[in-house]
């Protein structure tokens, strides 16, 4: 018989041991009673209750054993939580971003408690100017033109999610394993997406969708009997756009890859153009033009260059010269967005004619959310709710002045600039080139497109582009020896 007072009591007691104390009977017993009444209370919510805490438990545990687990969920979460908000009502499912960010900035923390963690190679130029940025996001609350609090929380986005996800990546993204991992993530979730836009293509929407729809959704997104297909993302355009990154990156990215992978990241950007083109999205075709353009200057290759510069032309006579293939509702709409008289368009250039009177006065904009037919939820008889902004910088300059869109422009501009720099004449491993080459070119795609549609700072663009801003400003952690890639060349 075991003496319990020779014990060690800094040995664990684990499993079926733990039961032969009193202590271990007594929570044992507990737990089964406050299961059992769980169960007795609520039925089947009850049952729903105790999966959702034991896999919230399971899940924290693994978070704070392997912090990177919240980084990779924050990327999966991101692309579904929209479209996961059709099916579910009444839940804040957009603090879940907020939650996985928390809990992996704790776990992060807390599994390097003891050394206190080492905070260095998040000291970048891209976190100095997103702190300033955050800054100025967090002042908006005093502007003198919000009239609540509320639409400001609703866009936190715009400041907390920039600042803390560049952390989080310089923090754990530092391999090229954990790099390539990230876009095994990312593409899996682009596949994903670009398989549910064309299940509604060709077998229609489902009903939750379809009450999306009959609730306002169909004024742009069933267009002549035609649907614009959207996924399970925010609209066509955020679609559209995400899928042009995807196709970018990823065709770019495959580049420096081999065997398997190389067929996963080819497959995953020729679905994102497919998904790109049955969105329906004319601005989103700005996407491919503007970021394999850049590729194509990034290479410093005269003869590439030209051939792509060939290409792209080839591209822009199709779509504004010809009518060619014109019967596919997707090719036809996209043509438009070639065309200078296109009503939207001159819809669209009236309204920044009536923001560019009413923010003459007002540097700083009228507040944060609260611009666009989003703040009508919150500001339903304002001036901005009734002013569309379509584009992601008229949105900035709305809501955020002269001031906030000077100032966003220039933190995009100086990390893309300083990126492609490097590219062009620090990097020297050429695998390391296209894969940042891969990011860059996604950028400037999505960056483009963004002066005619809100695709910058929409999920699940927002955090992709976010996560390309810190990788791309710090390729030195993924290049190689240069022993190793000069062997690869010879």
């Amino acid at each position: 018989m075991t003496d319990n007072n020779n014990i060690n009591p800094f040995d664990k007691i684990t499993g079926s041991a733990a039961l032969a104390s009193p202590k271990g009977l007594l929570y044992f017993f507990l737990g089964v009673c406050l299961t059992g009444l769980i169960l007795a209370k609520l039925e089947i919510v009850g049952v729903g209750l105790l999966f959702a805490l034991m896999f919230g438990a399971v899940y924290i545990y693994i978070i704070f054993k392997n912090p990177i687990i919240g980084f990779y969920t924050a990327i999966g979460y991101n692309f579904v939580v929209l479209g996961i908000g059709r099916y579910v009502k009444g839940l804040p499912l957009g603090f879940g971003i907020d939650g996985i960010l928390v809990l992996t900035f704790l776990a992060l923390i807390f599994t390097r408690f003891r050394d206190r963690v080492d905070w260095s190679p998040a000291n970048q130029h891209v976190t100095i100017l997103a702190g300033i940025w955050l800054g100025v996001f967090i002042l908006q609350i005093a502007n003198p033109e919000a009239r609540m609090i509320e639409p400001w929380i609703a866009g936190r986005g715009i400041g907390f999610y920039f600042f803390f996800f560049i952390i989080l990546t310089f923090m754990l993204i530092n391999t090229n394993k954990k790099l390539d991992t990230f876009l095994y993530v990312w593409g899996t979730f682009s596949i994903l997406a670009t398989f549910k836009g064309i299940g509604q293509m060709v077998f229609g929407v489902d009903a939750a969708e379809q009450a999306w729809l009959d609730n306002g959704g169909a004024v742009t997104h069933v267009l002549f009997g035609k649907l614009r297909v959207f996924s399970f993302m925010s609209d066509a355009g955020q679609f559209g756009g995400n899928q042009g990154l995807a196709g970018v990156v990823f065709i770019i990215y495959s580049m420096a890859k081999k065997g398997i992978p190389k067929f996963f990241y080819l497959t995953v950007g020729i679905l994102g153009i497919y998904g790109m083109l049955i969105s329906g999205t004319r601005g989103s075709i700005a996407v491919p033009f503007a970021g394999f353009m850049t590729f194509f200057v990034l290479r410093k290759n005269i003869k590439i260059l030209s051939l792509g510069l060939t290409g792209v032309i080839l591209l822009f006579v199709f779509f504004k010269f010809t009518m060619i293939a014109n019967g596919n509702a997707q090719i036809r709409r996209m043509r438009t967005g070639f065309d200078p008289n296109n009503p939207s368009l001159l819809v669209r250039k009236a309204n920044q004619e009536i923001l560019k009177g009413y923010l003459a006065s007002r540097p700083f904009g009228g507040g944060i959310g609260h611009a666009g037919d989003k703040a009508q939820r919150f500001l339903p008889n304002a001036f901005l709710s009734h002013v569309a902004t379509d584009s992601w910088y008229v949105m900035i300059w709305a809501e955020m002045g002269i001031v906030g869109l000077t100032l966003h422009l220039f933190i995009l501009l100086y990390v893309i600039g300083m990126a492609s720099f490097k590219v062009m004449f620090r990097i020297r491993d050429p695998i390391t080139k296209l894969k940042m080459s891969a990011l860059i070119c996604g950028m400037a795609g999505v960056m483009v497109a963004s002066y005619g549609n809100a695709v910058f700072g929409g999920l699940p663009t927002a955090l992709l582009m976010y996560a390309s801003m810190a990788l791309m400003s710090n390729p030195k952690v993924f290049e190689r020896d240069p022993k190793e890639y000069s062997l690869a060349l010879n």
